[in-house]
């Protein structure tokens, strides 16, 4: 039997209902697909720091160490960038794919959206989240520094031009070299597509982009920004779609190695109310199956989801309508549990 071995770090907030909800189904689809999946819990975020001390502590670091993946919850402040950082978790994958049966939870129009399938590749352990920071020794002033060496750029250029020579052969490059000419990432990047001749890569302002994903999102197929401007414009995939809550994420280095999480953070005005919506962390836990290569789990749970939401079944994040059907954390689980079995 094919054994994998991952850490939970649900973190705070939402974080702490969405991973067990999906390690419920993980489990499920291992038992139906010949698999077994052992799980550790560890401590990140707020209960970190109150327990042990530190946002990320060397406990928490050292029972990720070795495993098959990480499947993360959310963190309010400190512990991700630190987790990130510690395992160089350059390569941040993030999907946005419209689901046909959520077409009319957009607020784009619906003909803007047939077919939309975009790659975010956001660069995640350099720029102005790693910078020199600080205050000014009057305290009058603030500094974040943007810092990229031209390994960084190239490295996370190589990995976004693989993903779209295997896709449609689109690569859309975000930046903003009228303002900041010394980050040089169109001129790298078409370097390092030298060796991709099938893929066509184009340069784009990031202040463009963000329009142009609002007005035309059917001309992308894989997006490669940095960290900064990764942050921003995956999030407008969650308009796209219906709801951030859909959206997962998958954080690679150089060895495979990955975490995986939902993009939607603690979402602290729900938090603790059973409500929230686990198809992003579930879309994170595909991403994970994918990179096992227990491609039949993936195509079950795909399966199941698209069923589930066929059938008019929304969490509050989607605003159901009728004849639409409300359902919670836990009944939405269930009714994945029971299409699984089917």
């Amino acid at each position: 039997m094919r054994k994998y071995h991952i850490v939970a770090l649900p973190g705070e907030g939402i974080g702490k209902e969405v991973v067990p909800a999906a390690i419920t189904i993980l489990k499920r689809l291992a038992e139906l697909h010949g698999f077994s999946v052992s799980i550790e819990y560890g401590l990140i975020g707020q209960a970190a720091l109150k327990e042990l001390g530190a946002y990320f502590p060397e406990e928490t670091a050292q029972l990720c160490q070795g495993k098959d993946g990480i499947l993360f919850g959310a963190v309010s402040q400190g512990g991700l960038l630190e987790l990130r950082q510690r395992f160089d978790f350059f390569a941040n994958l993030r999907p946005v794919k419209v689901f046909p049966s959520l077409i009319d939870k957009s607020s784009l129009k619906s003909e803007m959206l047939e077919g939309v399938d975009i790659l975010f590749v956001r660069e995640l352990v350099s720029g102005i989240y790693f910078g020199a920071s600080g205050r000014t020794q009057e305290n009058t002033s603030g500094y974040h520094t943007m810092t990229y060496s031209d390994r960084d750029i190239r490295r996370i250029a190589r990995i976004a031009l693989t993903k779209a020579q295997q896709r449609r052969g689109l690569l859309t490059v975000a930046h903003k070299e009228n303002a900041l000419p010394h980050l040089p990432w169109t001129r790298l990047v078409f370097q390092e597509a030298v060796s991709f001749p099938e893929v066509t890569v184009t340069g784009m302002l990031v202040d463009n982009l963000a329009m142009q994903l609002v007005i035309d999102p059917q001309q992308f197929d894989v997006i490669l920004a940095g960290n900064l401007f990764g942050d921003i414009l995956s999030d407008l995939g969650g308009a796209l779609v219906g709801s951030i809550g859909l959206l997962g994420s998958a954080s690679l280095n150089s060895s495979g190695f990955a975490m995986y999480e939902a993009i939607h953070g603690t979402a602290p005005a729900i938090a603790g109310q059973g409500i929230a919506n686990p198809l992003g962390t579930l879309a994170s836990v595909v991403m994970m199956l994918e990179q096992w290569g227990e491609l039949g789990a993936v195509q079950s749970l795909k399966q199941a989801q698209t069923k589930i939401l066929e059938c008019g079944y929304r969490t509050a994040d989607l605003n159901p309508q009728a004849p639409e059907i409300l359902v919670n954390t836990e009944q939405l689980i269930e009714l994945l549990l029971n299409e699984l079995s089917k």
